[in-house]
């Protein structure tokens, strides 16, 4: 049998993977070998094992976290989700680029004071900017201790700006396609300024125009202006909040009638769990996921086969109409893993919100 097997040797020679490299996966339950000799010890890999061996090469030489490799595998016959996770990959690299730009552009004006401040600057549509803003508004922070998410960040890159909010049980997150000229930058506007740049972006007009230094942002909308200094706190690190909540194939994705469970969420007799957070009450929702479909469910379920989640309700209802009249999608995981709430096709407009433990 083992002359129809190929040793570590061989596959690493067909693979491009090292022998160390496929020893390490064989631990890490990746690509175990078809035969373990019981007395030598010796792997042997079958011939259908070459392809997936290629595969993880490819994935280890552009960086994909081990648990990434591990769902591509397992999804490897399914083109459309491995492209997805591809994709999300893909973006987090881009994200890493262009923190690092950021970073070697402070380290540059601290070696040499005299280096000109980066500005940037942005020409958008209005609308998509209004858009974006109604998308993450409800999710900014109001808890006087966090001062870091009293605002809203947007988060320039080459080709556009990504606004995100956050007050720890919520995250949003948008983007607005742009016309950038200068380095990325980040910048923490204050909730206040967002407000008043809202406003403006219901005049009619050109396109709104925004500078952005480390140290002010000034959009101007139709001769008007507005001005803003950043808040003086780190935001949350986005990729890393994304990271942790956000899962590149999620075990389920229901379509949402946002007309339809927005009735269902504010009926009169709709059933409500109370609880109570550091002395102030809220309601908790609790949705049932079954065969597809989702449904508010009325106390306990004795249904095994349903997937119960608790939710804010408010929270819920805020995520609906930041997401848009229509049509939305909900993703999850388990009754215990963060919710998205998301447009159906884009990949960059969503909210997550942290479930309630039932």
């Amino acid at each position: 049998m083992e002359s129809e097997l190929r040793s570590i040797g061989e596959l690493a020679r067909a693979s491009g993977l090292t022998v160390s490299a496929l020893r390490f996966y064989d631990r890490s339950g990746v690509l175990a070998p078809a035969l373990v000799d019981p007395v030598t010890g010796y792997r042997w890999y079958a011939e259908d094992q070459v392809a997936p061996a290629r595969l993880v090469a490819g994935l280890r030489r552009v960086g994909m976290p081990l648990a990434g490799i591990v769902e591509a595998l397992r999804h490897r016959h399914e083109p459309a989700v491995v492209g997805a996770l591809l994709d999300a990959h893909l973006r987090r690299l881009e994200d890493g680029l262009a923190d690092a730009r950021r970073e070697l552009f402070r380290i540059r004006t601290l070696i040499d004071p005299e280096e000109e401040p980066m500005t940037t600057h942005l020409v958008l549509s209005r609308a998509d900017l209004a858009a974006a803003v109604d998308a993450v508004r409800f999710a900014v922070g109001a808890d006087p201790e966090l001062p870091a998410m009293a605002g809203v960040l947007l988060d320039v890159e080459p080709d556009g700006v990504r606004l995100a909010a956050t007050d720890r049980h919520r995250l949003a997150i948008a983007r607005v396609g742009a016309e950038v000229t200068g380095p990325p930058v980040r910048f923490l506007v204050p909730v206040a300024a967002v407000d008043e740049l809202r406003a403006l972006l219901d005049v009619e007009g050109p396109r709104a125009r925004l500078t952005v230094t480390p140290d002010g942002l000034t959009a101007e909308v139709a001769g008007c202006e507005v001005r803003a200094v950043p808040l003086p706190y780190d935001f949350p690190d986005l990729h890393r909040l994304l990271r942790e909540v956000v899962s590149a194939v999620p075990a389920h994705r229901v379509p949402l009638d946002v007309a339809a469970l927005r009735a269902a969420l504010t009926a009169p007799d709709v059933p409500v769990q109370v609880r109570e957070h550091e002395g102030n009450p809220y309601e908790v929702t609790v949705l049932g996921l079954a065969d597809g479909g989702l449904r508010v469910l009325a106390g306990d379920d004795p249904d095994p086969g349903v997937l119960r989640v608790g939710v804010n309700r408010h929270y819920l209802l805020d995520a609906l109409d930041a997401g848009g009249p229509g049509q939305l999608v909900l993703e999850l995981d388990g009754p215990i893993a963060p919710l998205a709430v998301r447009r159906p096709g884009d990949g960059d407009a969503f909210s997550i919100l942290m479930p309630i433990r039932l």
